[in-house]
Formats: C-alpha cells, structure tokens, sequence
C-alpha cells in the first residue's frame, strides 16, 4: 500500500495527519479554558450574589465577613478575587500575593489591592452589586487562575512538540528512503555484476576448454552449444534489466518449463561452486500460468542462490513443486539449509538486508517485487525453523 502511494504523497500524508491532531488538541485544551474561565465566572457571581442578598437585607443577622469566609476564603474559589466596598475604599482579598513588607501596614495593602483591582478590570470588567436599581453595595473583581493562564501557554508548548516531532518524523523518513536507495543502487549495481558474472565466467571456461578440444569434434560441438546458452543468457540478463520499471507481458504458458530450464542451468553450474547439492524437481504434470518468463527465471534463480548460501558448504537438496489452488498457481521451493528464525522472516525481503559478510541483500527483495508488483502474487516463508531447511512459497494468478 505504501509502496502505491509513493514518498511524496506519504509525507503529505503523515504532513496532514499530524497537522489534524495538533488541530485536535488545540481545541480540546480551547475548550477546557472555556469551561474553566465560565466555572471562575459562575464562583464569582455566586460571591457577588451572596453579597446583593445581605446588601438587600442589611437587618439580617448574619454578617458578611462570616460569609466572605465561608464562600471566598474557601477553596471553592481558586482564582484571585478582590472585592470592594461602594466608595472602593476597603478591599478584601483571597489568591492575590502580596508581598511581605506590607502585609502588616493596612494602608499601604489597601493602595496595592486597589491597584491589583484596576488591573483586573482591564480584563474583566468587576461583577457590581446594587441593593436596588441604583445603589451600588459591592464591587468584585476577579483575574484568571493559574490553572487557566498555564493552559493559555498549553497550545504554544503543543504546537512546539506537534512542530518537532513533524520535523523529527520527516528526517527520519528521508533518511530512511535515502539509506534504502541507496542500498537498492549499490545492491542494483552488485546484482548486475552477479548476473553477468556467471555467464562470463562459463564462457571463459569454455574457451580454455575449446583449446583442448581441437581433435574432438564432437566434443567441441557441445562446448559451443554451452557457450551459446551463454551468451544467450547474457542477452537475457539484459533483457531483464531493461523490464525493471516498466510493465512486462505476461503469457500464459506451462511454468513447469521456465522452473526446469533454471534447475538444468544451475545444476551443470554446481561443480564449479564445489557444493554438494542436488536439485530436483519433477515437471512431469505442465501447470499454465499467466506470467513473463524472463522475470519468472530470475526469481527462481535468486530463491535457489538463497537456497545454496543457506545450505552452505554441507551437503544438501534443493527441490520445487508446482500444484494448483483455485485461481493460483502455486510453487514451493524448499531446501535443507539453516533455516530462518521466526524474528527474521519479514527481514529477509528488505532491500539491504543479508545474512552474508559480503551479501547485498536484493536477491530475495527483487524476486519479491517480481512475483507482487508485477504478476499480483505473493512470495513469502511458507515454513522455516533453524536447523531444518526453509520453504518459499510462491502464488500467481493461473
């Protein structure tokens, strides 16, 4: 699915995605600082109205400190709140720091708390109290509580960390991508020289062979038809090169064929490698599927090489069977190497990845990319335990 998408939109994507939370968190702690300014607003009135009701009533036997204690002095009010009698000459307050040098010295308390409520007016405008229409009883001044103004600040702090953590997310994704083309380059360049490798190898072989051949005919007959098989592979490498980025025919044609044509070639190779490996397989029942033979050898090729370094310098087997499942084909490639531990199964596609000192790690990526992005397969590790062999298998549509 990524792979669809492509870099760019990915990181338009992951763009929009973080850019939608950090909308989401700004409004949530909006909202909050909404509901904690009408909670502050709704304790203040409460006050206020505590007030109105004994101004209203001055016969009432209760007094207003005793309420002021009761309402304001409280913890039910956690905001700072001043209040004012009508000519706003004496103040009473709860939450507001004042400082210690006049604490002791009433007037110089009551010129900071007057200066304190004009402050606060700038911001709210005071909650008056009237007896009636139109005598004032009390004005009360209140500011926001510590818990707001800090969640005031809370929407920068979160853009800061959405904005680093966009950033740092962005980085490691170009460096990612870069670290894994640049892997897929020089696996791509290494491949190449593999694939051409083999053929130019065989035919340097033969060329010596051919000079101890002169006086036998026929076989100097055979030694030319391999170094034709050769260079026919060589042409073949060069085809499956050139079919990397774009897309191949696909034929419908017996597999059974392109499998036995890779095992035969690989086998007359083997004594050369010094390994003891038999490959086997019985293409006795053709099996069609729809597919491009040239691709489909070199995925077979890169399975089998898989194969030979899992097996190592022991002796081994390599086998393939080919059995139809509804509307897929399917091929298993089994061998009795090492084995791959469950940790690693999904690692050993990743382009770079390889167990080898001087592996490149696209072998088993490209055949991956053949098999789904081209033929709309899949290619995956069937069965594998350390020490008993690995199976690969193989479906495409029939």
């Amino acid at each position: 699915m990524l792979g669809k998408l492509g870099s760019a939109n990915i990181k338009l994507l992951l763009l929009a995605l973080s850019m939608a939370i950090v909308i989401a968190l700004l409004l949530y702690t909006q909202s909050i600082v909404t509901q904690l300014q009408e909670r502050e607003y709704t304790i203040a009135n409460l006050s206020a109205k505590a007030y109105e009701y004994l101004g209203k009533d001055p016969t009432s036997e209760y007094d207003i400190t005793f309420i002021f204690e009761e309402i304001i002095q409280k913890d039910i009010a956690d905001f700072p709140i001043i209040i004012a009698d009508p000519q706003q000459e004496n103040y009473k307050s709860k939450n507001i720091d004042i400082p210690d040098e006049i604490q002791e010295d009433f007037d110089r308390e009551q010129v900071f708390l007057r200066q304190e409520a004009e402050e606060m007016a700038k911001e709210t405008p005071p909650i008056v109290l009237k007896s009636d229409d139109t005598t004032v009883v009390q004005y009360v001044y209140y500011a926001e509580s510590d818990l707001v103004k800090a969640l005031r600040v809370l929407p920068y702090i979160e853009i800061f960390v959405a904005t680093l953590f966009i950033l740092t997310g962005y980085l490691s994704f170009s460096y990612i991508k870069r670290h894994e083309q640049a892997n897929i380059w020089v696996g791509m360049s290494k491949e190449t020289a593999h694939q051409l490798g083999t053929p130019l190898s065989s035919l340097a072989g033969w060329l010596e062979l051919l000079n101890s051949q002169t006086g036998d005919p026929e076989a100097l007959s055979e030694t030319i038809n391999e170094m034709e098989s050769d260079i026919g592979r060589l042409n073949r490498i060069a085809h499956r090169f050139s079919k990397i980025g774009a897309q191949p025919d696909l034929n419908k044609q017996d597999i059974t064929e392109t499998i036995a044509k890779t095992s035969e070639y690989l086998r007359k190779r083997l004594p050369a490698s010094g390994k003891k490996v038999s490959i086997q397989f019985d293409n006795s029942h053709p099996v069609e599927a729809r597919y491009n033979a040239e691709l489909m050898e070199w995925v077979f090729e890169n399975i089998t090489k898989n194969a030979l370094d899992a097996i190592g310098s022991t002796e081994g087997k390599i086998s393939f069977d080919v059995s139809r499942s509804g509307k897929y084909v399917v091929v298993d490639i089994t061998d009795t190497g090492k084995g791959i531990e469950k940790r690693y199964k999904k690692d050993i596609f990743r382009p770079g990845y390889s167990t080898k000192k001087r592996g490149w790690g696209l072998g088993l990526s490209l055949a991956k990319r053949i098999v789904e992005n081209y033929h709309r397969g899949k290619l995956y590790v069937h069965e594998s335990a350390p020490g008993k062999g690995t199976t690969f298998r193989m479906k495409i549509p029939a």
